[in-house]
């Protein structure tokens, strides 16, 4: 099953027809078919963060219980921002596939299986602020639901798929990837702070509310405390609050206000750290040296 695309042009000399809401597709998908869970079988599944929220709550577990037993991290881009796949058996076919009934996860399945055959394009054009969503459709040989005699618009197989909801909490998500890769070198390397900050708010849900409602956290960012008590019980409140800390670690916007002289107690605080691990390092090496010496004499 194919991966969403976040921008375009393709690298494939050959570009697949661009699709609208209004566009019409022939597809058909049911337990019927010869090909009934073909596509799962051979499974390439990136996970987006309200896929990881929606799995974890239905499989009862902490997100980094899910993380464990059913994610692979993978690199998005060459400054190593983390995506997250879907582990497979050793066969390559989902994790939660049953052979005779298909799907075991299909109500909370993931955005990438609701959408398909079709493939999701969100692109940016030059001097517009306003990223844009296109489809296109993914044919592959070995499904067969191309040839059943039924043709819906791609705005109905939305729909019917139920990928409103999971577009709509994912949206702000989309668009930081794409602001990434729309501004290029000019954003600069994010630091790996930065990094494990974007994988924790994205998809270890569990881990960044505590770093939220933690102490020094709060010590640093003047946040009603309003705010706080729906971040402690609403998960999607807690992600649509990440999107924004995460623009801020990324791009430097100033969404989230910072208390006064916290960022000069952090600087202090980091200069400390700093010193202490210069000693550290300096001793180490004396250390070695010292040790060389015995052995030579």
């Amino acid at each position: 099953m194919s991966d969403e695309k976040f921008d375009i042009p393709f690298k494939s000399p050959t570009l697949p027809a661009v699709l609208s809401l209004d566009s019409r597709l022939k597809f058909n998908c049911h337990k019927g078919i010869s090909c009934f869970n073909a596509c799962c079988k051979k499974s390439d599944i990136t996970l987006v963060p309200y896929d990881v929220l929606r799995l974890k709550k239905h499989l009862g577990m902490t997100s980094e219980e899910f993380l464990n037993a059913h994610t692979v991290p993978y690199p998005m881009d060459q400054d190593q921002v983390p995506g997250l796949k879907m582990k497979t058996d050793e066969t390559g076919a989902c994790l939660f596939l049953d052979p005779e009934n298909g799907c075991t996860i299909y109500e909370n399945r993931p955005t990438v299986c609701r959408y398909y055959p079709l493939a999701v394009l969100n692109i940016r054009e030059k001097d517009s602020s306003e990223p844009r969503t296109q489809y296109s459709l993914v044919v592959e040989e070995h499904c067969k639901g191309h040839e059943e005699d039924r043709e819906i618009t791609v705005e109905e197989y939305r729909k019917e798929q139920g990928c409103d909801e999971f577009d709509f909490y994912n949206q702000e998500w989309y668009e930081l990837i794409l602001k990434k890769k729309s501004a290029g070198p000019g954003v600069g390397k994010p630091s790996e702070m930065s990094l494990q900050l974007f994988f924790m708010a994205s998809y270890n849900t569990d881990m960044f509310r505590r770093f939220v409602l933690s102490d020094k956290f709060r010590a640093s960012y003047d946040i009603p405390e309003e705010t706080y008590e729906q971040i402690k019980k609403d998960d999607v409140a807690l992600l649509q609050f990440g999107y924004k800390l995460m623009r801020q670690a990324l791009f430097g916007e100033k969404i989230i206000p910072e208390k006064p002289g916290a960022w000069e107690k952090r600087v202090e605080e980091r200069r400390e750290i700093w010193e202490a691990r210069t000693q550290a390092e300096i001793e180490a090496r004396n250390k070695k040296v010292e040790e060389q010496m015995r052995e030579e004499s």
